[in-house]
């Protein structure tokens, strides 16, 4: 959960801007999208802007580079407007789920790209502004959506989904192995009254907890709000068209970037990129032709990880994993 913050968690000190955000793994990234952005006139796609900070980065290292970033959530890219204003037009901020990259690209007349970053999971502004109902370590109001102009609410989900869903989505998207109790609770809880603010959620997640697992994993409120914000955001769903679609845009030598901080958006970057760095020819074939090759050529060994050095600087980085793949073939129908 969580990419470029400053180390209050959830406890809604300082308003965002008033700190330089450290964003995750930042060095790692820019070495490995490095190669593919060196020539002139090279675009990179940052296609969870946040805050900018991986974006600022990117312009400041590749001075030859174009920058297009999206993001869904209308304050980030007002916020991130500001701090990448003294780049004038080399970056170009678009309102948009990254699922959409193929079109934004088409309406720029840009295709395809050299380099494609992605920082999954909310971003420190979301979850540091209190009224975006994200932490569960403050009151807010049960929101979640990265896009307050569209969707549904955390508190919708809450409210109107049948039991048996609830479940599904806990044990799913937050691997919360308390599942029928939370919901059993939260069911019981809503026919009294609807949820509407976090701080009752949170109060009930402690109270129908048996005390064992209460000790384990940190707040145990955790669990339940990731699912809710995966839920509420269709992540997952738009993650699976999103990385596919991205590589698709990157032209040939072209490097893709990817910082997870959950273990099913690890899982499906993993999938795309093995499915892409495997030759699909039939087996016995004595000459492999084009069209069977690999598309892409792994360049992580597994999922790297953050150092200790980068969790001391920004907790939020814990959970980080970094995939990284380069294009090396032109798909051939």
């Amino acid at each position: 959960m969580g990419r470029e913050a400053h180390s209050n968690e959830g406890g809604g000190g300082r308003r965002v801007g008033e700190s330089r955000h450290v964003p995750v793994m930042l060095q790692r990234c820019l070495d490995l999208l490095a190669p593919a952005l060196q020539a002139p006139g090279a675009v990179v796609v940052d296609c969870t802007l946040g805050l900018g900070g991986h974006s600022e980065a990117l312009l400041a290292r590749f001075p030859e580079a174009r920058l297009v970033a999206l993001d869904r959530d209308k304050e980030a890219l007002r916020l991130s407007g500001e701090r990448l204003a003294p780049f004038g037009e080399r970056a170009t901020l678009v309102h948009a789920v990254y699922d959409e990259l193929p079109d934004v690209l088409d309406r720029l007349g840009i295709a395809p790209v050299q380099g494609v970053l992605f920082d999954l999971g909310v971003s420190s502004m979301q979850l540091d502004e209190a009224g975006r109902g994200f932490a569960y370590a403050q009151d807010a109001p049960l929101d979640m959506r990265m896009d307050q102009t569209t969707g549904i609410s955390a508190a919708e989900v809450l409210n109107t989904y049948p039991a048996g869903e609830l479940v599904r989505i806990l044990r799913m998207y937050g691997e919360e192995k308390q599942a029928k109790r939370i919901v059993a609770a939260i069911v019981r809880e809503r026919e009294k009254e609807p949820f509407s603010n976090s701080a009752r959620l949170v109060e009930l997640i402690r109270d129908a907890l048996p005390q064992a697992a209460k000790r384990t994993g940190g707040n145990p409120a955790k669990r339940t709000f990731q699912a809710l914000r995966i839920e509420v955001n269709g992540e997952l769903s738009v993650l699976q068209r999103a990385i596919p679609a991205a590589v698709k845009t990157l032209a040939v030598g072209g490097r893709i970037a990817v910082l997870s901080y959950h273990s099913l958006e690890d899982r499906l970057v993993k999938q795309v990129f093995a499915t892409g760095a495997a030759g699909t020819a039939p087996p016995g074939l004595p000459v492999v032709p084009e069209r069977y090759q690999p598309r892409l050529k792994l360049l992580t060994r597994g999922a790297e990880l953050p150092t200790e050095e980068e969790v001391a600087d920004n907790r939020r980085a814990a959970p980080a994993r970094l995939r990284g793949a380069q294009r090396v073939r032109e798909d051939v129908d």
